[in-house]
């Protein structure tokens, strides 16, 4: 089939390259020129695991094309998917400018039937205004034209993006006209082959759906770090609470580990948008304000433990800080704990030394040159003469670092640990003071 995907983000990408990679005929339309022509030269704007060599390949076979030119991308397919960022507007809300342009342009194009699929993370409603949007463009060119507008929402994790694209837990599909339900069927058939994924609903379902399953992961972890806050007070280790209700299958394993805050382009804004569209309603979300509440007080618990250790004046110390990323195997900073670290650690006239296997040029491109931060080449040179060492990110080459180079490099045998690498009995044993979110016994080892 030919398809043609506008936005080369993070969903559009990695969607445009897996449906080429299946044999579809796919073109990428964006309008940054820069960053076209750096994706036919094989630079990839973001890091993704397998995201570069599948975008190569299918670019090299033909099967992949990228374009500035709107015309021809509306002329290219029948399947035109609207992947634009939806950032939060001031007040929280999804700000929908450029899904509205999307939509905009592709009335103004399209000669024929067309199938418009919102692919974009959309509040409830968001097909009802493209499909306003498109029939006052097409009204104003004097055209008859037929299309559908589908609500298509992705569920892919940063880290695992790739794999969750090619081997979807569930396809949802919202739509009003079954005649269109045979071309997705068609379009993703080779995702399907195994069993039926594609779950087939109304439209404002499909886009509250996804609101839905990312809010509903994001309270399972601020929940869970409401908890480590008890168990911090409590004397209990929220690691064995986490063992022992994970086990439970009716709640599980997944997302239940506390840490020093979710980030991230998705939970956040997506909790922010579903809060704002049931205040619009009249409607109080009081659990997804909870959760959004929690979870900015999070950010501030490892701020909150190396103040307690070295007292609030911070100005001549510095700080080794492991991780960036708001996650492991990505490069995203976008509303990262790390990011509120620093921050505050700066504030408080301290400086720091930092290290990410991949979100260093992230991190240089928002911040910029400074003289309180230092982005260091590798983990073990972000230790050297450091007072501490702070931990944001759990990449898996923290897990186990040689415990003696870090203690010799530290002036001090301090770590701050947002992400619980380590067990607090064998880090104290080695000589450490070591701070951990929800871990009664090292808490009381500090006390």
């Amino acid at each position: 089939m030919k398809v043609t995907v506008f936005g080369i983000g993070y969903v559009g990408l990695v969607q445009a390259a897996v449906l080429a990679e299946v044999g579809h005929d796919v073109i990428c339309i964006d309008v940054d020129e820069n960053k076209v022509e750096n994706l036919k030269k094989g630079i990839i704007p973001i890091f993704e695991p397998g995201l570069t060599p599948l975008v190569m390949q299918n670019y090299e076979a033909g099967r992949l094309k990228f374009s500035t030119d709107a015309k021809e991308g509306v002329n290219h397919g029948i399947m035109q998917f609207i992947a634009v960022g939806t950032p939060p507007d001031e007040d929280g809300s999804a700000d929908l400018k450029y899904v509205t342009a999307v939509a905009r342009t592709i009335a103004e194009h399209m000669q024929g039937h067309k199938v418009v699929i919102d692919k974009s993370t959309v509040p409830v409603g968001t097909a009802d205004r493209v499909r306003s949007v498109m029939s006052e463009t097409l009204k104003g060119r004097n055209a008859s034209v037929a299309f559908d507008v589908v609500s298509n929402p992705e569920f892919l994790k940063e880290g695992a993006a790739v794999s969750d694209c090619m081997r979807p837990e569930r396809i949802v599909v919202g739509t009003d006209n079954e005649d269109v339900v045979d071309l997705l069927r068609e379009l993703y058939e080779p995702f399907n082959r195994n069993h039926d994924r594609m779950i087939l609903m109304d439209i404002r379902s499909a886009e509250l759906t996804k609101y839905a399953a990312n809010c509903m992961l994001a309270t399972k972890i601020s929940f869970m770090n409401e908890i480590s806050n008890l168990a911090e007070l409590l004397g209990a280790d929220i690691e064995k609470v986490r063992q022992g209700i994970g086990s439970d299958s009716r709640i599980g394993y997944s997302f239940i580990y506390p840490g020093c805050g979710y980030g991230g382009s998705c939970f956040p804004k997506d909790v922010q948008a579903l809060i704002r569209t049931s205040e619009q309603i009249g409607y109080t979300p009081r659990i997804l304000q909870a959760v959004e509440a929690v979870n900015d007080d999070q950010k501030l618990k490892l701020p909150a433990f190396i103040k307690r250790h070295f007292g609030d004046d911070l100005k001549g110390k510095t700080f080794a800080l492991w991780g960036l990323a708001f996650k492991p195997n990505t490069d995203d900073m976008r509303e990262a704990s790390s990011r509120v670290l620093m921050e505050t650690l700066w504030q408080a006239g301290a400086r720091v030394q930092a290290f990410d296997p991949e979100a260093m040029d992230e991190a240089q491109r928002i911040y910029g040159s400074r003289d309180d931060l230092q982005l260091m080449g590798t983990k073990e040179a972000a230790l050297h003469n450091a007072d501490a060492l702070v931990i944001c990110t759990e990449w898996k080459n923290f897990r186990v670092p040689d415990f003696d180079v870090v203690k010799n490099a530290l002036k001090e045998p301090v770590i701050f640990d947002g992400r619980n690498l380590y067990d607090p009995e064998r880090v104290s044993k080695r000589g450490f003071v070591y701070y951990a979110i929800g871990r009664g016994a090292s808490v009381k080892l500090h006390n």
